[in-house]
C-alpha cells in the first residue's frame, strides 16, 4: 500500500514540526534549549532550531554548544527574511530568520549515557546520601 503524495507531504510536515525548536531570547534560559535539544535528539535523528531577529544569536550559541560537545553535526543552515505586521505601528516589518538543522553524531548515545551518570551522581550528592563516606545531608566533609 502506498501513500498519496499529499498524505506523504503532510506526514513529513508533521514530523518536521515534532523536531523543531523555536527559540526566543526572552522566554527561557540558554541551557533550557540546550537540554531540550538533547531530549529531542533522543527521539529523532535530527532537529531544527529556528529563530527570528534578536534570538538568532541564541540559536547559533545553542548549536555551537551542541557541536563543540560532540552531540551533533551540522546538516544545514538557512537564512531568510520574514515580513511581519508590527502591531503597535501597523506597518510591515522585515525580520531576519535562521533555521539550523542538526543531526545526531555517531557518539551521541555514549555521550548521553555518560551525561546521565554524571547527573545521577549529582542527584545522590544533593539528596544527602552518603557517597564514599564523604557526603552527609548534601554537604561534603572538608576534613
Amino acid at each position: 500500500m502506498t501513500m498519496a503524495p499529499a498524505a506523504t507531504k503532510q506526514t513529513n510536515n508533521e514530523n518536521m514540526k515534532k523536531n523543531r525548536i523555536q527559540v526566543s531570547n526572552t522566554k527561557k534560559p540558554l541551557f533550557f534549549y540546550v537540554n531540550l535539544a538533547k531530549r529531542y535528539l533522543q527521539q529523532h535523528n535530527e532537529i531544527e532550531l529556528s529563530a527570528l531577529g534578536m534570538a538568532i544569536t541564541t540559536v547559533v550559541t545553542i548549536s555551537e554548544i551542541l557541536k563543540n560537545n560532540g552531540f551533533v553535526k551540522e546538516k544545514s543552515i538557512v537564512t531568510s527574511t520574514v515580513g511581519m505586521k508590527d502591531q503597535t505601528k501597523g506597518r510591515m516589518v522585515h525580520k531576519a530568520r535562521i533555521e539550523i538543522v542538526l543531526e545526531k553524531s555517531e557518539k551521541f548515545e555514549s555521550l548521553m549515557s555518560g551525561n546521565n551518570s554524571v547527573q545521577n551522581s549529582a542527584k545522590v550528592v544533593a539528596s544527602g546520601k552518603v557517597a564514599n563516606g564523604k557526603v552527609e545531608n548534601g554537604k561534603a566533609d572538608n576534613k
